[in-house]
């Protein structure tokens, strides 16, 4: 616990989400700074996160999430998209490592690319679903 010479005060904050009081803990802020991701690891769970912010990709995923490896064919039918649609998606949850594909003769077989992708996803549905259930 920090002692109150530990604290920098200033004065009174006006935004309607902020803190009454300002007052920063240096050690905390230390501490945080410490251990925070440099710029490149930022930028890149942003270039993830977006991936995953559209419906379209994230119904791709979902379905790789349930169904395992896929063709693009079985993919785009259960999506009720296109196959090039789902093709471009693929594609750019390829070049960022979401999913991976395996090439059978004329055919392309995604799956999501590691167990973390399927936490990552599982951990998001039960966030929802806590939400849902509490709201």
């Amino acid at each position: 616990m920090s002692s109150a010479s530990d604290v920098e005060v200033t004065e009174p904050a006006t935004a309607p989400d902020a803190c009454a009081v300002r007052v920063v803990d240096p050690a905390k802020v230390a501490m945080v700074t410490a251990t925070m991701p440099d710029g490149d690891v930022i930028a890149d769970l942003a270039q993830v996160f977006g991936l995953l912010s559209d419906p379209g990709r994230l119904r791709v995923i979902t379905a790789l999430l349930e169904g395992g490896e896929m063709c693009v064919c079985d993919i785009a039918a259960a999506c009720g998209h296109s196959e090039s649609a789902v093709s471009h998606s693929l594609r750019l949850l390829r070049a960022n490592r979401v999913v991976r594909v395996r090439r059978s003769g004329r055919r392309a077989y995604y799956r999501l690319d590691d167990s973390h992708v399927r936490m990552l996803l599982d951990l998001a549905l039960a966030h929802i679903g806590h939400r849902e259930e509490t709201g």
